[in-house]
């Protein structure tokens, strides 16, 4: 399985300082409150076939069991066996994980891998996870397509049924390929990377697109491709704005991607993020997405390895605890989270948004 934490050497920017944080027992016992009854929730709303919200497919069911083992459930226990077994059923002869009747191919797929990597005792799910790998390759947007490497839908990963890849989708891919055992030397990632790279608001010797010159603040948005489209809209000048949410994602694809910390690349999104550091809302998209964010915040960070963030006001963050914190006032009484400010992108559903929650949690582990 790959693991998050070996990455930490890997890129250390000087928004980071070195010292660890005293432990802090507030945040520890609210922390496993917030997990404790998350997870009971969660498996409170699992059908009978092992499913959470079949409707989306294996998708919604991939991270709820993904969340639940992230957080200390055994592989083993009912609801996540269950749910393994759900998400196996629907493996396809072309070695993808999705539910034929829906579009979303690369993100089923890419999120059953990584639900597969979390369990994979002794290869159990090996051969399985191969075939996934190899899926989501021919899948990839490239020459095997007839994309050339000069088109700004290169390397990326998108749904069906919008007919061009997006940064959201490439950033499952690029994790989907380091749980299925490919270094950041792969040629896939290295695709991945090229789409990344054309997705940052950085105009440089990787990004020549249209949109790269106009802002050039550093951040991310959704895709350079089929003319361009950022979530947040566009700017004044005709540009596509940045947000928090495809900047984390676009940091840690980097990260994975092994892309140094002196470049370029990495000093102009980590000056955006010290920029829009906040955790009352996703900047530049306010409460749409905020749990997608709150957990794109965490695993991002966390690949990072540092305990401390400083923003541009010389502020520094012990952003575990302050994620605890934020997630655990968010809870219902019943255990759920659901983002009631905002239900765009399935953000009314219970059990995605739970499995969001929980995900992020598993990622601010105080030792």
């Amino acid at each position: 399985m790959f693991k998050l934490r070996l990455l930490s050497a890997v890129v250390l920017s000087a928004a980071f300082v070195g010292h660890l944080p005293a432990q802090n027992t507030d945040s520890v016992a609210e922390r496993a409150q917030a997990i404790a009854s998350g997870s009971a929730f969660l498996i409170s709303q699992q059908h009978p076939n092992g499913a959470f919200n079949p409707e989306t497919g294996t998708a919604v069911t991939s991270l709820a069991a993904t969340s639940l083992v992230r957080v200390g459930r055994s592989p083993t226990d009912a609801a996540v066996s269950k749910a393994i077994e759900y998400v196996l059923s629907k493996q396809q002869p072309d070695g993808g994980i999705y539910d034929e009747r829906l579009k979303f191919r690369n993100y089923e797929t890419c999120l059953a891998v990584m639900l597969l990597a979390e369990v994979n005792a002794n290869g159990k799910y090996d051969e399985i996870i191969k075939k996934a790998d190899q899926f989501l390759k021919q899948l990839q947007w490239d020459e095997t397509e007839d994309v050339d490497i000069s088109s700004e839908s290169y390397g990326g990963g998108g749904y069906g049924n919008h007919q061009r890849p997006d940064l959201s989708n490439t950033a499952f891919l690029i994790d989907a390929l380091r749980a299925a055992g490919n270094d950041e030397d792969s040629e896939a990632i290295q695709r991945a990377l090229i789409f990344v790279s054309r997705s940052q608001n950085l105009e440089s010797e990787h990004n020549k697109t249209a949109f790269a010159a106009i802002e050039n603040d550093g951040g991310f948005y959704y895709t350079p491709a089929a003319g361009g489209s950022s979530q947040a809209g566009e700017t004044a000048r005709g540009g596509l704005r940045s947000y928090a949410s495809m900047t984390y994602a676009g940091l840690k694809s980097m990260i994975y991607a092994g892309v140094k910390k002196d470049d370029k690349r990495v000093k102009a999104a980590v000056k955006w993020l010290q920029q829009n550091y906040d955790l009352k809302s996703n900047p530049g998209l306010e409460a749409a997405g905020l749990y997608y964010y709150y957990h794109t915040f965490a695993k991002s960070l966390d690949a990072f390895g540092e305990a401390v963030f400083v923003d541009d006001k010389g502020n520094e963050h012990d952003w575990r605890k302050e994620l605890i914190a934020e997630i655990r006032s968010r809870q219902k009484p019943n255990g759920a989270w659901v983002n009631s400010a905002n239900e765009r992108w399935m953000e009314g559903n219970p059990e995605l948004v739970t499995s969001y929650a929980l995900l992020a949690l598993s990622y601010c582990e105080i030792k």
